[in-house]
């Protein structure tokens, strides 16, 4: 298998991919090219955040600058921090008519045991006091929808969510050979509450398909986006990095499990390859840092618990 879109051009290969999925999508396609080819291989297995539908999955500085403006603004006292937060989880199944991508209960239910484990630090690193519960689980069985739900679904995504900016609405479907995950992130609840969410690929849960991506954890790193935080690689060497104190600088995206690696040799510590915010496999990541669950409770409290959510206990 090849595998691409970490390292070196990989930001660009995923970009062709999403492009190519979305350009599918927007003509009722399957996630195939407009020449009724499969998204490039080379941009095989990208995870990306930001946003839904036609833009780009990976933030430019000037939009992380713009995102951090709004934290700052609304950014709520610090001793509300301490509380454990609980995050509703409403897992939308959405299936193709011959049972593709259908998960069992019991698949659900680990997939959220997964998100609650590594929030709480049970694969190392920080607790970040988030928990998740499942909340309801949601099946559609619809061959359009099942490979266009990231992209051309938007309306009828927006029509089967469920909840307020607290409730992490997961939808599971077929998003091609090019993307594992989609988020968005806190600041565009306001702009568009419908779109609010993640998307993963339904070879991505536990137990599924997708090789060396099959732990659950595309659906960490995406969740990690829905709470505020960036990639470990955003702005690569440059200040400010992913705005977390706490992660060390790292000029591109692990592919792997590359440990030891240093790509910003002037900068302290070596690249964050176990952090869920990188693109490292599965069985790699394993950790949230002090400094991401702060940043995560920073956004909770500004744009999802101060909105009406019934979660925080």
């Amino acid at each position: 298998m090849k595998r691409i879109g970490r390292t070196g051009a990989g930001l660009a290969a995923c970009a062709a991919a999403l492009a190519a999925l979305l350009g599918a999508a927007g003509q009722g396609g399957t996630g195939q090219g407009s020449a009724g080819q499969d998204a490039p291989e080379a941009a095989e297995d990208c995870r990306t955040g930001g946003g839904y539908g036609g833009r780009d999955g990976h933030v430019t500085p000037e939009q992380a600058a713009e995102y951090e403006r709004e934290l700052r603004e609304a950014r709520v006292p610090q001793s509300a921090h301490r509380e454990r937060r609980t995050v509703p989880v409403v897992v939308h199944v959405v299936s193709a008519s011959d049972g593709t991508g259908d998960l069992s209960a019991d698949t659900v239910r680990e997939q959220v045991r997964v998100l609650d484990r590594a929030f709480g630090g049970g694969y190392g690193g920080a607790d970040t006091g988030f928990d998740f519960e499942l909340e309801e689980t949601v099946r559609t069985v619809d061959d359009r929808l099942f490979s266009t739900i990231a992209g051309q679904g938007a309306r009828e995504r927006a029509e089967m969510r469920r909840g307020g900016p607290e409730t992490l609405n997961l939808f599971t479907a077929d998003l091609g050979r090019g993307v594992l995950g989609r988020s968005t992130f806190p600041q565009d609840y306001a702009e568009d509450p419908g779109g609010d969410g993640v998307v993963v690929d339904h070879r991505t849960v536990p137990g599924g398909a997708r090789e060396h991506f099959d732990r659950g954890h595309t659906a960490t790193h995406e969740a990690g986006h829905w709470l505020g935080l960036f990639h470990t690689f955003q702005n690569g060497c440059s200040w400010p990095g992913d705005y977390v104190g706490d992660t060390p600088y790292e000029r591109e995206q692990a592919s792997g499990c590359p440990d030891g690696r240093d790509t910003c040799p002037a900068r302290p510590g070596s690249d964050p390859v176990r952090n869920f915010m990188n693109y490292s496999d599965d069985a790699c990541m394993s950790e949230f840092t002090d400094g991401q669950a702060e940043r995560m409770a920073a956004h909770w409290y500004a744009f999802r618990a101060g909105h009406g959510a019934q979660g925080v206990s």
